[in-house]
């Protein structure tokens, strides 16, 4: 904790000049903020879980169906609130609010054990910078999938296996991206596994011993039981999986969660309708509203940066997560301009913008730091207050 003080730290003052910028704004047009941030339009959705449960049925008073929520975070909201005072939606925030302090720590531990502490701090702090990064202070799961994220990642980097595979079946059960997670540990254990047999037989082979660490190839050979690493690999996407079984049994039919999202009109497409959307609001829309501007920008750096990630040769698990991060969030259609929100998660294609951050000059350093933060303070509180829509 005392090593990650200074990403944590630098967080929480970034995110706490965002709610500062938003309480101004909210009071001038006579706003509260405590609405904003813990009860409104997928926060609402939560907490009519956690208050009435799921729904039985596919179809009902609307087109649209609860079940589409993953439960880990209505569960620990109910759970939490049944024991101490105040209101579901209070809890629900509050939860939000200690679980974005837990990803920033996550992702400044990856940061630190690939890049260095500086780079990890500078890491933590663009994830709370993000244009969207406001929903990091409201009662959504976007905190909570973070956090869940990282660790699991950083227990894949530290080869705590089993710990990265009940990381990903929380993680399975708090976002339908959970996906994502259980990719990257379970593809990470199947290396780690050839990894280690190779380095085994060709210890075998050459008369040295295995126990040096070294396989064929000269990477490092994983020093973790290969029992530990199947196990991981095997409890990853139980979490995803087993919410996927329960909302088919639940339904009746095999494919319930996909009809449910076809309820949502969120299918995979390839990425047609996230291209027909750039094309409209950047190259024909007369005037685009701001917030879809950020949004579409957004969604153009993200396969840049992850190319970056690419060259820069980021390690598989990483790869892989926000791999397929993209593939969802991208591809699939549905509404737009929660995208942005959606990438959230995807802390690692931050990394190289972090790595250059911090090869650069201290008064470079400050300039682009303070200016992603001082646009991020000023989108979150836009987006809350003048957006007529969800985040």
């Amino acid at each position: 904790m005392r090593h990650a003080a200074p990403a944590i730290l630098g967080y929480a003052a970034v995110r706490l000049l965002g709610i500062a910028v938003l309480t101004k704004w909210a009071h001038v047009k006579g706003h509260g903020v405590w609405p904003q941030l813990a009860n409104q339009w997928d926060s609402r959705w939560y907490l009519g879980i956690a208050d009435q449960g799921y729904d039985d049925v596919l179809t009902g008073a609307h087109p649209h169906n609860n079940l589409a929520f993953f439960p880990l975070y209505p569960m620990l909201v109910k759970a939490v609130a049944a024991v101490t005072p105040g209101s579901r939606a209070s809890v629900g925030l509050l939860l939000s609010l200690a679980a974005s302090l837990i990803a920033a720590w996550g992702i400044f531990a990856v940061g630190d054990r690939l890049y260095g502490r500086r780079v990890g701090v500078i890491v933590a702090v663009l994830w709370g910078a993000t244009p969207v990064a406001i929903v990091q202070s409201m009662g959504y799961t976007e905190s909570l999938f973070t956090a869940l994220a990282a660790w699991s990642l950083y227990a894949v980097l530290t080869e705590r296996w089993v710990w990265a595979g009940w990381l990903s079946i929380l993680a399975g059960l708090t976002r339908p991206t959970g996906v994502a997670v259980a990719a990257a540990v379970s593809i990470a254990a199947v290396a780690a596994l050839i990894a280690h047999r190779r380095g085994t037989n060709s210890g075998k082979n050459s008369g040295t011993n295995p126990g040096e660490n070294q396989n064929s190839g000269g990477d490092p050979q994983p020093t973790a039981h290969p029992a530990r690493i199947a196990l991981g690999a095997l409890l990853a996407p139980l979490g995803w999986l087993g919410y996927l079984v329960w909302v088919g049994h639940r339904l009746g039919r095999w494919d319930g969660y996909l009809a449910v999202q076809r309820a949502w009109t969120n299918e995979w497409d390839g990425g047609a309708d996230t291209l027909r959307n750039l094309r409209w609001i950047l190259a024909y829309e007369p005037r685009p509203q701001m917030f879809l501007i950020v949004v579409s920008l957004c969604l153009i750096a993200a396969p840049v940066l992850y190319l970056r990630s690419l060259a820069a040769r980021q390690p598989l698990p990483l790869l892989v997560f926000t791999g397929v991060l993209l593939l969802i969030v991208l591809g699939s259609g549905g509404v737009f301009f929660p995208r942005a929100r959606f990438l959230l998660p995807g802390f690692p294609l931050l990394l190289p913008a972090a790595v250059a951050i911090a090869r650069a000059t201290a008064r470079t350093r400050a300039l682009v730091l303070g200016g992603v933060v001082l646009s991020s303070a000023y989108l979150g509180a836009y987006m809350a207050l003048v957006w007529p829509s969800a985040p």
